[in-house]
């Protein structure tokens, strides 16, 4: 589907040199706030109490006893955690509207026991409704297992998106979409390091998702690339001039998938509350910039590794079966 066609082809190539050192500038900046101020760790990563609080109609004498539930009010219960201090606890809903996950940091010279019953009377002057279900203690190293395992899955999924577009094009295209991607990542991981925004697990999982979304709108660059090279009424263009008419060619489709896609996650963050907003986020920077790597980025790289109609005409050549004598 088109909303529009360009009949002229943008001249995206011949401004490539600018394109790469602002994203070079912009990358060396995201590395830098990496290295001198950090990810601000969530606790999902650091380690901390877990409580689970069921809110009910009417309080309950009997701490075995069942109640009726009630919805919960997280507005409420965030800001009475706050009253004590708790600016990173992480307060979800979970299974049900009663029922509250409750994330706290660990704070030194307090034990589990202690920070649960101070939570706990201070949830009680707002709601009596309120009922401790379980109280645990996650150390940092789980947290430190998580953060590993989360780097690791950057570094499979990174590798799998190289293998598979070595295999679908050439290793040049692989090359220049596992750059575009990474400089992404690398962006979202810079903001959430200079503005000192919370890193959790679903600000994890948005950023592997990037990495998958961003390498789809890759691979349509990509694949109009390789047709045009591969069809004889475009002979006489030269590789600039395949890539600016690749990536004029495929912008109505751009501007649809992301715009219809941004506008979902804008929603997200808007509405979505304080348990999406920072996943959320992590998603908006990761669209803006994947669309802009994916398209003047990652073609200006496989120019630079000087790809002709020679690479792609060979990989044809040799998926085709040979002939029987």
């Amino acid at each position: 589907m088109e909303f529009f066609r360009i009949q002229r082809d943008i001249p995206f190539m011949r401004h490539a040199l600018i394109f790469n050192v602002i994203s070079l500038v912009t990358f060396l900046i995201a590395v830098g706030a990496l290295a001198v101020r950090g990810l601000h760790l969530g606790v999902d990563f650091t380690g901390g109490t877990v409580m689970e609080i069921r809110y009910c109609k009417e309080p309950q004498a009997d701490p075995k006893a069942s109640c009726t539930p009630a919805a919960a009010s997280l507005p409420h219960v965030r800001e009475a955690i706050t009253k004590l201090g708790f600016t990173d606890a992480a307060v979800q809903n979970f299974g049900s509207s009663a029922d509250v996950m409750v994330r706290l940091p660990v704070k030194q010279g307090l034990t589990s026991a202690q920070l649960s019953n101070q939570v706990m009377a201070e949830l009680s002057k707002i709601d009596a409704g309120a009922k401790l279900q379980r109280v645990e203690f996650v150390g940092p190293q789980v947290g430190r297992e998580l953060l590993e395992n989360g780097a690791l899955a950057l570094l499979f999924v990174s590798m799998g998106i190289v293998f598979y577009l070595w295999f679908r094009f050439e290793w040049k295209f692989g090359v220049a979409a596992i750059i575009a991607n990474l400089h992404d990542v690398v962006i979202i991981l810079g903001f959430f390091a200079i503005f000192q925004w919370e890193f959790s697990l679903p600000v994890l999982a948005a950023v592997l998702a990037v990495l998958g979304y961003s390498v789809n709108e890759s691979v349509v660059v990509f694949d109009r690339v390789r047709e045009v090279f591969r069809n004889r009424r475009f002979r006489t263009y030269t590789v600039p001039h395949v890539l600016d008419h690749a990536i004029t060619a495929t912008m109505s489709r751009t501007i649809i998938t992301h715009g219809s896609t941004q506008l979902m996650v804008l929603m997200m963050l808007i509405f979505g509350g304080e348990t999406l907003f920072y996943f959320a986020l992590a998603l908006t920077i990761g669209i803006c910039f994947g669309i802009y790597s994916s398209v003047l980025v990652a073609s200006p790289i496989v120019m630079w590794l000087g790809v002709s109609r020679d690479d792609l005409a060979q990989a044809e050549k040799k998926a085709q079966p040979e002939a029987v004598v």
